[in-house]
């Protein structure tokens, strides 16, 4: 623990750019086993050389992995500069609940880190992408993300792919409609979250910044 807080400490002090931390969200259940699984990896690695392309996002996106289930935290938050998404395997079921308060509770330590080191921030983002039904109780975890949106603690993002069920996605999105992706275009999709991400890390905290719609990949 306590070379953890040495190394936070230290690259603070190094690097006291605003942050911009996002939550990767990512079901890894049974059922996406086989392609749908190495294509989520193919856009993991697209995500990670498209943030590398920008030398100022390097230095103010965190990028934090989450997969599910069960939960695992894959990566904690990470610098830019310093992520190298693992490779993700499938297993077990999908308890989408469980893995959303995880992230939620990551986003709130991450940002006492930040205040605690004099360091300002950029909304959070919380990304989750499923191809299933959560199996657990996931309203609870609604309720935090209706919460967290609505006294803007965080903008939280939900992909369906495949079977997903989208009804109760839009029950847990409310804020901004669930988006559905086309076939398997995760590639494409990392290619926006990395483009938004490097837009956001670009403007001033605080500010609202308007996202390009996501063309060629998803559908509402």
């Amino acid at each position: 623990m306590s070379e953890q807080i040495s190394f936070e400490t230290n690259d603070f002090a190094s690097n006291p750019e605003p942050r911009c931390p996002c939550v990767l969200l990512l079901d890894v259940s049974g059922s996406m086993n086989g392609r749908p699984l190495d294509e989520l990896n193919a856009g993991l690695a697209t995500f990670r050389d498209d943030l590398a392309a920008d030398s100022l996002a390097m230095k103010r996106v965190e990028v934090a992995i989450v997969t599910f289930g069960p939960v695992n935290i894959e990566a904690p938050f990470t610098g830019a500069s310093m992520f190298y998404p693992p490779t993700l395997k499938s297993q077990g079921d999908t308890p989408t609940g469980a893995a959303i308060v995880q992230a939620l509770n990551m986003v709130e330590e991450r940002k006492r880190d930040y205040r605690s080191n004099g360091i300002s921030y950029y909304r959070p983002w919380v990304f989750l992408i499923t191809d299933g039904r959560p199996t657990d109780n996931w309203k609870a975890a609604a309720d935090a993300i209706r919460e967290g949106e609505a006294s803007k603690k965080f903008a939280f993002f939900a992909v369906g792919v495949g079977g997903a069920d989208m009804d109760v996605l839009s029950q847990i999105s409310t804020a901004r409609a669930p988006l559905s992706l086309q076939g398997l275009k995760f590639r494409e999709l990392f290619s926006w979250l990395s483009s938004s991400l490097r837009s956001v890390s670009r403007s001033t905290p605080g500010t609202e910044v308007p996202l390009e719609a996501p063309k060629g990949w998803a559908s509402v």
